[in-house]
């Protein structure tokens, strides 16, 4: 396998992207608010700084390819391996490539997805994944590096094996591919594969239908982490084929319509294409081979492949240009741009243009009036990716709200982690409560409210996933629950963000519940380690005890360990500083969890990574950890740990984050860090401040109203907040609430190079 190196350092991608066209097709990169690309573009251009290759290396699992914000289709190249490392279907450090399939996950530690794969080739192939060590193992091309770009809505390689060039771009529900075969190729083909998906994903049925000699539909039904997952597709043809051949793997099949396991299909073009490309667009549809062609009709009914390009690129510019900073740091903009753009790729569109829909019952659904979303990562993005989507997206809050809700009528509780209509139920807690009960306290209202409140409460009321002794004992017991102490902390948090809307909603007994509830840490506190620790059912302490020690999903701790879980109390910061017995107590042990090193063991989860002493970064859970000392009066070391995790735990090389990605919720971290304030508590809208990097943003806030954020004296020495003014106003609180953020104005942070305490 190819392994990238500084030959193709990401510079010299930036030098291609402001050149007037790639090396590659001569790609001429147009938006509608540039003339074009060049060394010097216009500073309405903030796509040009997003670099997909960040994330592709190290644990990142990211994303490579073509899409469109928050598009259904994710069409990139997939890859041979399907091991943890490329549940995105794509690796950095590998050139494989079995074919360019239409959904992809960004940031998972689950790999799934990667269906309905074309691939381009020039004679007989044999259907197989196959092995690197030899092309007769299966129809996977190498790739060379040189020969890869990308942009925003574009991607291109070229396939080493067969001598094609390929182009990739998107609508929301369409993926639009280009293939330059040889000139004077006789015997061109494309191969339509619907067998093949990354990691656990098993086919279980695929169907193809020959409708024309230009268009072919069908469907895939598959298992994995989607537990029961369906997908339709219809694919047009820019050039008629002389033959499509259908296979049950590699046994040809007589007929049009085929339906097995292992199906393929090729469309056989021999001579016939002279030196024009093929295009071929690929619609896909939750719900029908009929929805799919509507989708091809309302999204991409004509067959200019530029044009498409085009169009995706300025819609990722739209929205990346919902926050516009200024900073002398290009890496900065590299880094933060790429992030917000991993911030858009999920949730994804779930439903066709005419809104129909496949549910969590498993029923289709017609257009109920709201646009249905899926992906939903909660355990990871309720902690900031959602807090940051209220502020730049506060138009899409109510469709991923209705989507929630009506999740909640169709399987009888909130979505856990919702992929392709199928609760997977993975990792702990009920994320979705603080989504939703964030939602409600900020105010907005496209969803019926009453019917919030009734998930909420339902959902937190179940006897699942250890809800039942949590309402037994008032904590879940090791001996009787696994991964207990996460579980119960995680539920204790949703609990206390229900609490908030019930005290809201005038329901003081069930806010007297539910907060009541939510202090179900106290009982894991051991006095004598000061730490947060398994307890048995007859209240007894687990040991031995170690607190450095990690067994992965084998242990009190979902990811984690002792030392890491201890701090995820982010709704009663000063319940838990009260158990420590003083302040001074409960920041010299979050002092040392910053300096501490220890044996995670063999056995220790992978995720246990970015680490700073104990803290890491790499994992969600901690990422609230470092602004604990704002809360707390200690301001200075938020702002010492915020630009040491900023500058050492992100950068613009491929292995630029230190865990994954977790669709969208490591890259959320850094946008609202370097914006210098962070939403700590799981509901409410309360952004504490830390220490910005950036030197101005202004921010769309939705409702024709930006918020401008003037960082005045600001550089490596001057990172602590001195003064704070809003609108003029001088300002003394140790946080911003979302009502004066989503107002607009201007708020102004000066710095300095001595922490002070700014706040009352």
């Amino acid at each position: 396998m190819s392994i990238y190196n500084d030959e193709m350092k990401p510079d010299y991608i930036y030098v291609l992207r402001k050149s007037l066209g790639y090396l590659f097709f001569g790609m001429v990169m147009l938006v509608s608010s540039c003339k074009g690309m060049n060394s010097h573009p216009e500073e309405s251009d903030f796509a040009q700084y997003v670099d997909q290759r960040i994330g592709t290396g190290g644990h990142g699992h990211v994303f490579m390819g073509a899409n469109v914000p928050f598009g259904l289709v994710q069409l990139g190249p997939t890859s041979i391996p399907q091991t943890w490392d490329w549940t995105s279907g794509y690796h950095i450090s590998d050139t494989t490539v079995i074919g360019f399939s239409h959904l992809h996950l960004s940031g998972t530690g689950i790999g799934d997805l990667s269906d309905i794969v074309l691939m381009p080739t020039t004679g007989a192939v044999n259907h197989n994944r196959g092995t690197n060590d030899s092309y007769d193992t299966g129809m996977w091309s190498y790739f060379s590096r040189v020969n890869e770009h990308f942009a925003p809505g574009y991607y291109a390689t070229f396939l080493d094996r067969y001598k094609v060039g390929v182009e990739l771009t998107t609508t929301k529900r369409v993926g639009f591919h280009k293939y330059s075969f040889p000139e004077n190729a006789d015997d061109a083909r494309v191969v339509i594969d619907l067998e093949n998906g990354t990691c656990w994903d098993a086919p279980i049925e695929g169907n193809l239908h020959v409708l024309d000699n230009r268009t072919i539909a069908g469907y895939r039904y598959s298992k994995g982490w989607a537990k029961d997952q369906r997908i339709y597709f219809v694919a047009e043809f820019s050039h008629p084929f002389e033959k499509f051949q259908i296979y049950d793997k590699n046994t040809p099949k007589e007929g049009s319509v085929y339906t097995s396991q292992q199906v393929y299909g090729e469309a056989c073009f021999g001579s016939s294409i002279g030196s024009a490309p093929v295009y071929i667009k690929v619609a896909l549809s939750p719900v029908s081979i009929e929805n799919a062609k509507q989708n091809i009709k309302a999204e991409l009914p004509d067959w200019d492949f530029e044009l498409t390009k085009k169009n995706a690129y300025s819609a990722w510019n739209e929205e990346l240009s919902k926050i516009k900073i200024k900073t002398e740091d290009e890496s900065v903009k590299r880094i933060f741009y790429t992030a917000l753009y991993h911030t858009m790729i999920a949730p994804s569109v779930f439903c066709d243009v005419n809104g129909d829909y496949r549910g969590a019952d498993g029923n289709y659904h017609r257009n109920e009036g709201f646009t249905n979303y899926t992906t939903f990562s909660l355990w990871d993005t309720y902690r900031a990716a959602h807090p940051l989507m209220t502020i730049i997206h506060p138009e899409k809050v109510n469709d991923i709200i209705n989507t929630m809700l009506h999740i909640y009528k169709q399987q009888g509780k909130l979505p856990v982690w919702h992929l392709m209509g199928c609760e997977t139920d993975c990792m702990v807690g009920n994320p979705a409560i603080p989504v939703v009960a964030d939602a409600i306290l900020k105010g907005f209202n496209g969803f019926d409210s009453e019917l919030a409140y009734e998930a909420m409460k339902a959902s937190a009321m179940l006897d699942e996933r250890g809800l039942d002794l949590y309402k037994k004992y008032g904590y879940i017991p090791f001996d009787k629950y696994n991964e207990s102490v996460a579980t119960c902390l995680e539920y204790a948090l949703a609990d206390w963000s229900l609490a908030q809307v019930a005290q809201r909603n005038g329901k003081k007994i069930d806010y007297q519940y539910f907060n009541d509830r939510s202090r179900a840490y106290k009982y894991y506190f051991d006095t004598e380690t000061s730490f947060l620790r398994g307890l048995s059912s007859d209240g007894k302490w687990r040991t031995p005890f170690d607190a450095f020690r990690s067994t992965h999903r084998e242990d009190d701790y979902t990811e984690g360990n002792a030392w890491q879980y201890t701090w995820l109390v982010p709704h009663d910061i000063e319940g838990l500083m009260g158990l420590f017995g003083s302040q001074e107590n409960f920041h010299n042990k979050l002092d040392s969890l910053f300096t501490v090193e220890g044996n995670l063991g063999k056995e220790a989860s992978p995720d246990i990574s970015g680490l700073i002493g104990q803290y890491a970064h790499g994992n969600e859970p901690s990422h609230h950890v470092l602004y604990l000392y704002t809360m707390t009066g200690r301001p200075g070391k938020t702002a010492d740990l915020v630009r040491q995790v900023l500058s050492t735990l992100y950068h613009d090389k491929p292995d630029g984050l230190s865990g994954n990605e977790d669709v969208g919720q490591m890259s959320a971290w850094y946008v609202l860090s370097a914006l210098g304030l962070y939403q700590v508590e799981p509901a409410g809208g309360r952004y504490f401040f830390g220490s910005p990097i950036i030197d101005e943003a202004i921010i769309n806030v939705g409702n024709g109203k930006s918020l401008t954020i003037k960082v005045v004296n600001n550089s490596k020495e001057n990172k602590y907040i001195q003064r704070i003014k809003l609108n003029n106003n001088l300002y003394k609180q140790a946080y911003i609430n979302f009502t004066d953020l989503s107002a607009g104005g201007i708020l102004e942070l000066e710095m300095g190079a001595n922490p002070t305490v700014w706040f009352e």
